[in-house]
């Protein structure tokens, strides 16, 4: 008997890669997944059998907590079923989120690859084709088992955990500011730098549906926007300056708020740790985390929110909350 092909499962939220011209003007999703599929050069002749779901259909800015849970929910059944990698296709806007929100709820090896297009298919040089060709060829490749989910842009693979969306419009808009990509796609196979990257345990969806703020600092912040946010949200993540600095006004703003709600303290950056010891002045990390605020170690603030509402969803308290950002950050 010879060797089993492997099954890949291509799922589309929708995005600007199912998206075409529209009579009011623009573009809107409208492709399906057998469209796209009919569409990508050379896919047709991989050694892989594709099963496809059209999900959802719609623009990266309005997938929700629940589309994904429900992806998820998906993606576990077709696993359970005998797929061996999956494919996410959706907007770009809110990969960097999506993605990891995935890996956050995925535990087995098989890949799960997210991918998406930043120019729709009526431009010229549009990239969906080939990011599409790419990713399946990363989710049925053994060399991508055991990464949880992954990012597929531009033949390149990034981790959920690390990887930004830094140009509003560039075909190459996805990096990995902290680490750079897992590894490219090379004539047609993946090529890892990194064999694995350590994996936090796995969350189910469902529980609570919790509010988390993201409160970016700017310069001379008297931190008035958080007055009464405590009485609004359940958990909060502040994109600090720095390795994690506030202006000393906001002090007493902040050690209110987090007697109220956990407070987890991210850089607004983009790239590099938020300390926890280094400096020593009314505002310094140092200062925040002794008043209470979680250190998000290397997890930006939009992933810091991320696996903040995961663990507010499923009840856990401040310590289990502190030590799964030391594990995650």
């Amino acid at each position: 008997m010879g060797k089993l092909r492997p099954r890949v499962l291509v799922v589309s939220l929708g995005g600007t890669i199912t998206m075409t011209p529209i009579a009011t003007g623009g573009v809107a999703p409208a492709l399906s997944v057998d469209q796209l599929i009919a569409g990508v050069p050379g896919l047709a002749e991989l050694d892989a059998d594709l099963e496809a779901v059209d999900f959802r259909q719609l623009p990266g800015a309005s997938v929700s907590f629940d589309d994904v849970a429900g992806l998820a929910d998906l993606v576990r059944r077709n696993l359970a079923a005998g797929v061996d990698g999956v494919v996410v296709i959706q907007g770009t806007d809110t990969i960097e989120e999506t993605s990891y929100l995935l890996d956050l709820y995925h535990s087995g090896p098989e890949p799960i690859v997210v991918t998406g297009a930043m120019r729709n298919a009526a431009m010229a040089g549009a990239d969906g084709p080939a990011n599409l060709l790419g990713a399946v060829q990363v989710a049925a490749s053994p060399a991508a088992r055991d990464l949880g989910c992954v990012v597929v842009f531009a033949d390149e693979i990034h981790a959920a955990r690390r990887v930004r969306k830094t140009h509003s419009t560039a075909g190459s808009t996805f990096r990995s500011p902290n680490g750079g990509p897992l590894g490219y796609v090379v004539e047609g196979q993946p090529r890892m730098l990194i064999e694995r990257l350590s994996r936090t345990p796995a969350f189910r969806p469902g529980g609570s549906r919790p509010t988390v703020a993201v409160v970016t600092v700017t310069l001379d912040d008297d931190g008035a926007v958080l007055d009464g946010l405590g009485s609004r949200v359940d958990g909060v993540i502040l994109a600090a300056f720095g390795a994690g600095h506030v202006p000393q006004a906001m002090v007493p703003a902040l050690q209110y708020l987090v007697e109220a709600v956990p407070v987890v303290l991210a850089s607004r950056t983009g790239a590099g740790p938020v300390l926890t010891g280094t400096y020593g002045f009314p505002g310094s990390e140092r200062d925040l985390v002794a008043r209470g605020l979680i250190p998000a170690g290397f997890l930006d603030p939009f992933k810091a929110r991320v696996l903040l509402r995961v663990l507010l969803a499923a009840g856990t308290d401040r310590d289990g909350i502190r030590a799964a950002f030391t594990a995650a950050g």
